[in-house]
């Protein structure tokens, strides 16, 4: 299993965090322009952590020590079923240096990004 995905399992955030390398690059599925570094993704991690209901990693796609790993999740944000992938790429010195994200269907990714735009308004 990837850290990342324990950490998320297990309901730690900071764990999650410390995977991710200073200067990560994640791509949100519902902004064009990727964000840069780990005190820029915090807060968005934290946000979903609070918006995603009934969240599940049900498929890992990546062998134990590749640097690509691919998690597959269903979650829900409000009445929207969604299904989703966390892409990782992990850098020489183990840390996730690019990090993309992807769900379906666009019905659910607009709720998500409505709901998440409410949370990092700090609504």
């Amino acid at each position: 299993m990837h850290p990342f995905r324990a950490a998320i399992e297990a309901g730690d955030l900071p764990g999650a965090l410390a995977l991710l390398a200073e200067d990560v690059v994640f791509r949100s599925p519902v902004v064009f322009k990727p964000y840069q570094g780990r005190a820029a993704v915090a807060p968005i991690l934290a946000g979903v952590a609070r918006v995603f209901e009934d969240f599940r990693y049900v498929r890992e796609i990546g062998a134990a020590g590749a640097r690509d790993h691919a998690l597959l999740f269903e979650a829900r944000v409000g009445n929207r079923h969604l299904e989703g992938c966390d892409f990782l790429h992990t850098a020489d010195d183990g840390l996730i240096d690019e990090f993309a994200v992807m769900v379906r269907p666009l019905s659910a990714a607009a709720a998500l990004a409505e709901a998440m735009k409410a949370q990092l308004a700090g609504g």
